[in-house]
């Protein structure tokens, strides 16, 4: 049944749909699993992807489709929720089908976007659990992460307090840290601007050492990045000693290997490779599996739940973030070639107020009202935005795959804006439906479920846009002129000598590039609307990830620690202090 979503928050709705959920016992009879796959914890449990993707490999994998969007309002514009709501669409067509959803931070949660849950009748549940934690997997990353500084910071006390031969009765070597050149930070996973710079070691030679650090945001850990891309837990552990924490006062990396620590590391992420079952208000079922940053890192759900979605669903729904030139160019380039896995279809969630907005409509600002402009009929600015959608389009044809776009629906839609997108998006060579899934769940994203179904049975072409081969400065130029639509690319000085650096070092040559830049804009600019024409895109760096093998290009400033806003979410979130309920999540 479709609940009132009008009427009803969203944790009211998740509330409703929990007294029907599955138990774990009732999950392992409905998805035919065996009983030591499945690995309670309370009302939700873990798969064991081991023991899963074992006695499965030899079952042809299910249809694999991908969902990402146009260039997003700070609102966003309902990937999640699209997600969900294709799932409960093909549900109601009788399909065996599931899907992959990114876990969410407790960073915008508790700030100003709020969970990512979905919406309406197109929502995860259970809500609260989602939202506050889960299964663990983001505080043992946190733990994992942390110790690394912890290592390093009391490896470079130990090495000031002690001789070499102090140290080597200690069973320890002389790292020689560069205290200027310490490239890992802290991670907390909440928005916390105050600790974006700080100072750590204050007071005498027991209490640390004495240097400039910093914090990021707990998903902006490169452990999460790993997360999503390891295809198993040989991989996890391989890449772990890999990563670089530091320099040496001659340049050397200082890894996590040389630390001694990527072990014990391990140890503390050893079952975030299990991914937590969830399912949609409809109970279709949903895995939740990493949650990585997606202008710095690869933004995506990860491999490991893919790979045994595909094998238990005959339809598996994944989600890329934000739109498609970040989340789905990763998707394309990186995920696919790292996975070995070939979409059939991509869904571009498409919304009319985002459509608006790259049409000359009025600031949209997270946190504030929407302006009334959004919600009434206005065929000339929605007209003047269509080439937004109509790029994503073509990025995604460019991939030779076959594109949905799916108009997330509002009830301030008419029909005359509905009929110009769908007549656009047909025109580009693009399948269009209309979904109101936030409004009536399944029943709302049948045409939705019958577009994707019918892009499933054709067959695409699948390329990537690049070879391995290719160089990092070239690459950046194909990404940025194909899937930006940028005239060039211009590199600073530094930028371009590192560049350069990287490319003649062979132990690069089988690193990803992971592009880095807003994702409010095609360009680098997060004012600049619509499809820009005429302009550069300007690389000020390039960051190196060893453990997660990313060189990521960066153009424009991105923080790894969001800040709260002065009208966070946490202010309307409490307890129901008579039966333990959490209240207030949206």
């Amino acid at each position: 049944m479709a609940y009132d979503a009008v009427k009803m928050k969203d944790w009211q709705i998740s509330e409703a749909a929990e007294k029907n959920m599955p138990t774990p016992d009732e999950w392992q009879e409905k998805l035919g699993l065996q009983k030591d796959e499945i690995i309670p914890y309370g009302r939700l449990c873990r798969l064991d992807f081991l023991k899963i993707i074992e006695r499965l490999k030899k079952k042809p994998d299910g249809k694999y489709i991908e969902v990402t969007a146009i260039t997003p309002t700070p609102l966003g514009e309902g990937k999640s929720t699209t997600s969900c709501g294709l799932m409960e669409g093909l549900g109601k067509r009788g399909k065996n089908v599931g899907g992959v959803l990114r876990q969410p931070s407790g960073g915008p949660t508790m700030n100003i976007k709020g969970t990512a849950a979905g919406g309406g009748n197109a929502l995860l549940i259970p809500m609260t659990e989602f939202s506050m934690g889960l299964t663990g997997d983001i505080n043992d990353i946190m733990n994992a992460h942390n110790l690394a500084m912890v290592s390093l910071t009391a490896r470079m006390q130990h090495e000031r307090n002690y001789d070499d031969t102090e140290l080597a009765k200690r069973n320890l070597r002389r790292l020689d840290v560069d205290p200027t050149r310490v490239e890992m930070g802290w991670i907390l996973d909440f928005c916390a601007q105050s600790l974006r710079n700080i100072i750590i070691g204050i007071g005498g030679r027991m209490d640390g050492f004495l240097m400039q650090s910093k914090f990021g945001i707990a998903v902006s850990s490169e452990l999460m990045a790993m997360l999503s891309i390891v295809r198993d837990l040989a991989d996890l552990r391989e890449r772990m000693d890999k990563i670089t924490v530091a320099f040496d006062k001659k340049g050397n990396p200082v890894t996590t290997g040389d630390l001694e620590v990527g072990g014990a590391m391990t140890a503390w992420m050893r079952n975030t490779i299990n991914p937590t079952l969830m399912c949609t208000a409809e109970y279709q079922p949903c895995m939740v599996h990493a949650g990585p940053f997606a202008n710095i890192a690869v933004g995506q759900s990860s491999i490991i739940a893919d790979r045994i979605g595909l094998k238990m669903f005959d339809y598996n729904v994944t989600e890329s973030g934000f739109a498609a030139d970040i989340g789905f160019e990763k998707f394309w380039n990186v995920k696919c070639r790292l996975s070995g896995l070939i979409p059939h279809v991509s869904v571009l969630t498409t919304t009319i107020r985002a459509l608006k907005m790259h049409g000359g409509g009025p600031k949209v600002v997270a946190g504030l009202p929407l302006p009334d402009a959004y919600t009434k009929e206005d065929l000339k600015t929605l007209e003047k935005g269509l080439p937004n959608m109509i790029h994503h389009i073509n990025t995604i044809r460019a991939a030779g795959i076959n594109p949905v776009v799916c108009i997330n629906s509002f009830h301030t839609d008419t029909k005359d804006e509905i009929a110009m997108v769908r007549k656009a998006a047909e025109a580009a060579g693009a399948r269009c439906a209309v979904s109101t899934h936030w409004a009536d769940g399944g029943d709302g994203a049948l045409e939705l479920a019958d577009a994707v179904m019918d892009a499933c049975n054709e067959k695409n072409e699948f390329k990537f846009l690049y070879p391995l081969e290719m160089k990092l400065r070239e690459r950046v130029d194909k990404i940025a002129k194909v899937v930006y639509g940028a005239d060039n690319v211009s590199w600073t000085p530094d930028a371009e000598a590192k560049a350069k650096m990287l490319e003649n070092d062979p132990q690069y040559s089988d690193y990803m590039t992971m592009m880095v830049k807003t994702h409010l804009s095609l360009t680098h600019d997060p004012t600049l609307k619509g499809v820009p024409k005429g302009w550069t895109l300007p690389v000020r760096d390039v960051l190196i990830y060893s453990g997660a093998k990313f060189l990521c290009p960066c153009a424009g400033t991105i923080s790894l620690m969001p800040g709260t806003s002065s009208d966070p979410a946490f202010r309307r979130v409490d307890v129901d202090v008579k039966t333990g309920k959490v209240m207030g999540l949206f």
